[in-house]
């Protein structure tokens, strides 16, 4: 459930980031990619942890917008790189993911609930 967490909130976090203007002597919002790796779990299976974040490109896109404060003497705006379609897509297999989870989690919860009442009864 972790990585999913973490990987919905750095997919919002771009989301949230998608339309940053910066001007173009300065490095554009750096989108963050979730890094999961599978860890051994003591021997009774695997699991998966985050890794770390990597960060997107610091050159993001030149975008020509003149009226914009921040323009240069060209008329040019530096944004992030960050494709909303993809980020959307993304955000929705990760909520999907994390859903699972606690679905699954529900289920393992009720399943112990019925044997401790199986033990008492």
């Amino acid at each position: 459930m972790g990585v999913h967490q973490k990987w919905m909130d750095a997919l919002s976090d771009n989301i949230a980031n998608v339309n940053t203007v910066r001007p173009t002597s300065e490095s554009a919002f750096r989108a963050r990619w979730v890094v999961a790796q599978s860890i051994e779990d003591g021997g009774t299976g695997q699991g998966v942890q985050v890794a770390g974040i990597e960060l997107g490109s610091a050159a993001g896109r030149l975008v020509y917008s003149p009226d914009h404060p921040l323009a240069d003497a060209k008329g040019y705006v530096r944004m992030p790189d960050i494709d909303m379609a993809e980020q959307m897509s993304d955000l929705i297999l990760a909520q999907r993911g994390y859903q699972m989870n606690i679905a699954s989690l529900d289920r393992v919860r009720a399943s112990y609930q019925a044997a401790i009442q199986m033990g008492r009864g």
